[in-house]
C-alpha cells in the first residue's frame, strides 16, 4: 500500500485528493498537515469527510513524514512549496507538487512572473511535467513531479499534437478560458463572494496571468520555438469546471486533420476524449476526463476543451501521476 501525505490539507484541491485516494485500491492517506489548524481533526475542516477519515492536522515535519509516508501531495502556495519540497526530497520522500514552483524550465522566467527568488533554483528544468498523456516516460522515473496548472492543461492537450505536426501557426494562438470560482482557492476574496460572482462574468489577469508562461514553456517543447500565445481567463458563476476556446490558423490541415492527430495522440488515453458534440463543463464535472472538439470557422480552426479544474486540473492529475510513478493502472482511483 502506498502511503500518502497531504500538505496544506485544508484547501479544495486537498479535499478532492483525499476523496480520490480513499477509493484508490493501492494507496491510503496517512498524514495531513496545516499551518493554521494544527491539532484539529481533518473532518472539522472538511465536514464531508466525517465518518470516512479521522486524522489530526499536524505541523509539517519532513523527518516525521518520511517515517509515515512514501509520497507527498504538496498543496502549498508558490515559493513556500519549493522550500518545503527540497526538505521533503532530502528526507527521501517522493513528491507531487501542486504549485507552480517547478513547472517552468528557466529560473529567470519564474522569478519574472512570480516576483520571488526561487528557493531551489538548481532544480529548475530537471522536474517532470505532470501530464502523463504527453510525458509519461519522464514521470514514470521521477521522484519529483510538477503537477500542471488547470488552465494550461486545457490548452496544452489540444495544442501540443498540432504544434508537433506543424499544422497550425505557432505565431498566432488565442486561448480564451472560463473557470469556476473554486479555481481561486478556498481563501476568501472579494471577487469570489456570492454577491460579486453570481449573475456575472469577468475577465481577469489579462496579459498577466501566470499560467500563460507555463503554456508557452511547455508548448515550446512541441513547436521548437516559443509560440506567440494570448491567454485571457474569465471568472464564471459556477463552482467548478474549465472551458477553453482556442483560436488557431491552420497550415495545410482542416478539422478532419486535427481530429486525426488527436486520435493518434490520445486514442489509447483513458481520460482524453475527442467528441463530436461541443464540450461542456457539465459533461466532465467530477471526473478526470477531458473532452476535445474542433470546428472550422473561415480561416481559423476553433478548438474547444472542457475539464474539471479540481480533478483533471489538479487532484485527479496528481493521482494519475501517482499511478504513473508507481507503474500502476492509470485509472486507479479515477474511475467515474
Amino acid at each position: 500500500m502506498i502511503r500518502v501525505a497531504i500538505l496544506g490539507a485544508t484547501g479544495y484541491t486537498a479535499l478532492e485528493a483525499i476523496r480520490l485516494l480513499q477509493r484508490h485500491p493501492q494507496a491510503t492517506v496517512t498524514a495531513v498537515t496545516s499551518r493554521q489548524d494544527i491539532g484539529k481533526p481533518i473532518e472539522a475542516v472538511h465536514p464531508s469527510l466525517t465518518g470516512s477519515l479521522s486524522l489530526p492536522l499536524s505541523a509539517l515535519d519532513p523527518d516525521r513524514l518520511a517515517e509515515a509516508c512514501d509520497v507527498v501531495f504538496c498543496c502549498l502556495p508558490h515559493g513556500a512549496s519549493a522550500q518545503t519540497v527540497r526538505a521533503l526530497r532530502e528526507a527521501g520522500l517522493r513528491v507531487i507538487d501542486f504549485s507552480a514552483d517547478f513547472r517552468l524550465r528557466q529560473v529567470a522566467d519564474y522569478e519574472a512572473w512570480y516576483q520571488v527568488e526561487h528557493p531551489w533554483p538548481e532544480q529548475i528544468g530537471k522536474v517532470a511535467y505532470g501530464l502523463p498523456e504527453l510525458f509519461a516516460e519522464e514521470i514514470a522515473g521521477a521522484d519529483l513531479v510538477a503537477n500542471p496548472g488547470c488552465y494550461p492543461t486545457s490548452a496544452i492537450l489540444p495544442l501540443a499534437p498540432l504544434l508537433a505536426a506543424g499544422v497550425i501557426e505557432a505565431s498566432d494562438i488565442i486561448v480564451d478560458s472560463k473557470s469556476g470560482v473554486s479555481g481561486a482557492g478556498r481563501t476568501p476574496k472579494l471577487v469570489n463572494l456570492y454577491g460579486e460572482a453570481n449573475e456575472s462574468i469577468m475577465a481577469y489577469g489579462v496579459g498577466q496571468h501566470r499560467h500563460q508562461p507555463e503554456m508557452v514553456d511547455v508548448l515550446q517543447r512541441f513547436s521548437g520555438t516559443g509560440p506567440e500565445l494570448l491567454f485571457t481567463p474569465h471568472l464564471t458563476p459556477m463552482d467548478r469546471g474549465i472551458l477553453s476556446t482556442i483560436y488557431v490558423r491552420p497550415q495545410g490541415t482542416d478539422a478532419a486533420g486535427v481530429l486525426q492527430l488527436w486520435q493518434q495522440q490520445y486514442g489509447d488515453s483513458p481520460f482524453v476524449h475527442v467528441v463530436d458534440s461541443l464540450p461542456a463543463t457539465k459533461h466532465v464535472s467530477g471526473s478526470n476526463h477531458v473532452h476535445l472538439a474542433v470546428r472550422q470557422c473561415g480561416s481559423r480552426l476553433v478548438l474547444i476543451a472542457a475539464l474539471d479544474n479540481l480533478i483533471k486540473g489538479a487532484s485527479g492529475a496528481a493521482v494519475q501521476n501517482l499511478n504513473c510513478m508507481y507503474g500502476l493502472d492509470p485509472t486507479l482511483g479515477l474511475e467515474r
